[in-house]
């Protein structure tokens, strides 16, 4: 998507070789007509896979899950990243650490929205060691639902996790590929 390469670029803030900061168009700020060109995008690249929810991880990943799941015409169902005084007691969950954040959390989906009948694309902003996006995986799994494919907004080449996934046989669609940050440059891979 160059119209999403060319918002990294004008917005995205290089923190280290390692971390791009997105603040300003999906981490904290949402550019909405980009979110959902970003939807359209994924789901046109997911329209044939039957999906039935959409699913991803609190909180960056919610607005482009949202706008894939609108297009699609299906449910968006995210992970919690903390269990409420409401949350039901026999929660799928799955504790991940956080690249970005430095911490280890727990990641909870009820029973209640998602089953074995169910087709999950997994959509979420940023790829980097993948940890979220494993623990969403195992649980979609513990459920009985069966992933049809992952989409992510930016990829970062230099890091494991989009490999990862794809290594045990998942298909993973980014729409934008960065190859690195070295020197205070984005190098995108595509």
């Amino acid at each position: 998507m160059e119209l999403l390469k060319q918002k990294i670029t004008e917005q995205g803030v290089i923190v280290s070789d390692q971390v791009l900061k997105l603040d300003g168009l999906l981490n904290h700020q949402v550019d909405p007509k980009l979110t959902m060109e970003m939807g359209k995008e994924f789901a046109k690249r997911f329209g044939d896979a039957g999906v039935t929810r959409v699913v991803t991880v609190e909180s960056s990943g919610i607005a482009v899950a949202f706008a894939t799941a609108y297009e699609l015409g299906v449910p968006l169902l995210f992970a919690r990243r903390k269990k409420t005084l409401l949350a039901e007691p026999d929660m799928l969950c799955e504790r991940v650490p956080s690249f970005t954040k430095g911490i280890v959390t727990d990641i909870l989906v009820s029973r209640e929205f998602i089953s074995e009948n169910d087709r999950v694309l997994f959509i979420d902003d940023i790829i980097a060691n993948g940890d979220a996006a494993r623990g969403l995986i195992k649980i979609i799994g513990r459920a009985g639902a069966e992933l049809v494919g992952a989409g992510i907004v930016v990829e970062k080449c230099f890091q494991s996790g989009a490999r990862a996934i794809r290594d045990q046989g998942i298909r993973l669609e980014s729409l934008v590929r960065i190859a690195s940050l070295d020197g205070g440059q984005i190098t995108f891979a595509d």
